[in-house]
């Protein structure tokens, strides 16, 4: 199986792009469950529809759909954490500053703080983005790999394989 690097590039380019404005609306309060549970499951879906509506991808069997799933949930996962874990650190500091200036103003509590105030906090929160990037390019995998079935059902085209039964003989 060969798999194009340009096309793996494409779609890391545009599953990071998606990440990333991802990462910026989940600063929004009560927004964030939403983005961050499209984020974490469908984003591989709209990635490849959206690929196959402009014509970036040809047709694409069940393994191939996995493992484009697979890196859009990655690669956008971590541009997610990127792109929010400083914007929230850096509110958390701000609405904590401004807290100390006038007391009748609620304090944002960042759960990101706790990592930020010491090293070995730093290194647990690159381990806890990595782990969660992980596991989202298992649960993108899976929904990827069920846009690929159901694109082949539905248009009746499939991949023609290049896997030949070979028998090997040992002597």
């Amino acid at each position: 199986m060969n798999i194009n690097i340009l096309l793996l590039k494409q779609i890391a380019i545009i599953s990071a792009i998606c990440g990333a404005v991802l990462g910026l609306v989940s600063i929004i309060p009560y927004i964030n469950i939403f983005s961050f549970t499209i984020l974490m499951l469908f984003l591989s879906a709209g990635v490849l529809i959206y690929m196959k509506q402009k014509n970036l991808i040809g047709i694409f069997d069940l393994r191939e759909g996995s493992i484009f799933g697979a890196v859009i949930g990655f690669v956008s996962f971590i541009a997610f954490a990127v792109v929010f874990i400083p914007l929230d650190i850096f509110l958390g500091l701000l609405t904590k500053g401004i807290h100390a200036l006038i007391s009748f103003i609620p304090v944002h509590t960042s759960f990101l703080l706790y990592f930020f105030n010491n090293f070995g906090g730093i290194v647990v929160l690159v381990m806890l983005t990595i782990f969660v990037g992980l596991l989202s390019a298992l649960m993108n995998a899976f929904t990827a790999l069920i846009t690929a079935y159901f694109y082949e059902a539905l248009s009746g085209i499939k991949k023609e394989s290049n896997n030949e039964n070979i028998d090997i003989e040992i002597k």
